[in-house]
């Protein structure tokens, strides 16, 4: 029996090659994410953004049950219930396609936010891009507003959570 020197590894590199170059051909051309630093194959997602909002089929936003105008206005709240693990955030990445990204570039961002009683289920998660704008930055900027409303009493919970998950760019609008 003759005995090869690197049969297992040749059959890896041609098993890896084949199966990339087979993704690659399954992608459309607007599939592949053309920035050096982030690549995204949106063959394999489950998720599309939708420009600067989440997939609402997978990420609709959730909260937390029975959470109070109250509890929310408390300070430090917001860090008290914020718990979402590197392995939650993987796999949010994941279901959009983002295999692997820059620092600063997206960031995972709770739909609803904590402050307004969002809740860390992963239908309630997304990664926000930076840019193009308005992105996370502009996005935390609604979230600060909102939350200030509810606090002050000139909104009720209940609105505002609605106000940031249907379209979190018409309140961006109007207080641009």
């Amino acid at each position: 029996m003759k005995k090869y020197k690197y049969p297992l590894g040749i059959l890896f590199v041609f098993s890896l090659a084949l199966l990339v170059t087979s993704q690659v051909q399954a992608a459309s051309p607007n599939a592949l994410h053309s920035s050096v630093s982030s690549q995204r194959l949106s063959s394999a997602a489950q998720c599309q953004a939708q420009g600067a909002l989440s997939d609402p089929k997978c990420t609709p936003g959730a909260i937390f049950a029975g959470v109070t105008a109250s509890q929310v206005c408390t300070p430090g709240y917001s860090k008290s219930v914020r718990n979402v693990p590197t392995s939650v955030k993987t796999q949010v990445y994941a279901s959009y396609g983002i295999l692997t990204h820059a620092p600063g570039e997206y960031e995972i961002d709770h739909y609803i936010a904590l402050e307004l009683g969002g809740s860390n289920e992963v239908t309630n998660l997304w990664p926000e891009p930076a840019s193009p704008v308005p992105g996370f930055h502009e996005k935390d900027k609604v979230e600060n507003y909102l939350h200030a409303q509810v606090c002050s009493g000139a909104m009720a919970l209940d609105e505002a959570q609605h106000e940031i998950s249907t379209n979190w760019l018409d309140v961006y609008k109007r207080i641009a």
